[in-house]
């Protein structure tokens, strides 16, 4: 069944007027009218079947009728990435919606090549595939900001998974089964006692991803000096930033999110 994320309230005989891309995408290209249903979401309200009511040549109106699924949040869980060149980005974020990521930090590097991000395309890339693949938010994608004012301003409660192309025997393990402990969590806890409690209630985590080029030694001495950073690796292999971002966020949803 369609689905379409709407930002209005969601409430039983509410009435939902959908833009023109939307309405035009519903009655031209999936040829739905009067009577046929659909799916909403908003990100708060739950997911919505609503019915078409009204179909005219500015647009169409909706009607909600019931709600299928309650509000449930994803795990806490965020991607932070290297801005890369436009077509990785892209599919860097429709893959992290797909993934279940609450929100994508763009950053840049002293080795990034890009400098800028169409983020408003990239938002509207979160939504459609929020749409696809059932979620009942979107991800919020951020604006880029300087790794280093990044970590300036880091809430030290919220952990912060690091993955380290250039690593050695130091990383953590992503933990799950199989021996795969201790997880990047506990590694965090036992560097600084005085975080341990925030980011083991927290159990969220952001995970960052370099650029192409890698992290500058410096940006990889500060980060693995962090109390809240723990360093992980991604294999044996080099990784492309796609590749690194889809598997690192995979690993982590088997290992702590709601893959498990």
């Amino acid at each position: 069944m369609i689905r379409l994320y709407v930002p209005d309230d969601l409430i039983q005989g509410g009435e939902v007027r959908p833009t023109s891309d939307q309405a035009r995408y519903l009655t031209l290209v999936m040829r739905r009218g009067v009577g046929d249903d659909l799916l909403l979401f908003n990100g708060r309200d739950g997911e919505w079947r609503a019915v078409v009511s009204e179909v005219t040549k500015r647009g169409c109106t909706l009607t909600v009728e019931s709600q299928t699924r309650p509000f449930a949040p994803p795990p806490d869980l965020e991607l932070a990435i290297a801005l890369v060149k436009r077509a990785r980005l892209e599919t860097i974020v429709e893959k992290a919606a797909e993934l279940g990521c609450r929100r994508v930090r763009l950053i840049t590097t002293r080795r990034t090549n890009a400098d800028r991000a169409n983020v408003e395309r990239l938002q509207a890339i979160a939504v459609e595939a929020s749409e696809q693949t059932g979620r009942l938010d979107v991800p919020e994608v951020l604006a880029p900001v300087a790794l280093d004012k990044l970590l300036d301003r880091w809430d030290a409660g919220r952990g912060m998974v690091f993955c380290d192309e250039a690593g050695d025997d130091q990383l953590a393990e992503w933990g799950g089964e199989a021996g795969k402990a201790p997880n990047a969590l506990q590694v965090l806890g036992s560097k600084d006692p005085a975080t341990a409690n925030d980011v083991r209630q927290n159990r969220g985590a952001t995970v960052l991803i370099g650029p192409e080029g890698g992290f500058d030694p410096e940006e990889r001495k500060r980060l693995r000096g962090l109390p809240f950073v723990a360093a992980v690796g991604l294999g044996p292999r080099i990784l492309r930033a796609d590749t690194a971002a889809i598997s690192a966020l995979t690993l982590w949803q088997a290992a702590q999110g709601d893959w498990r």
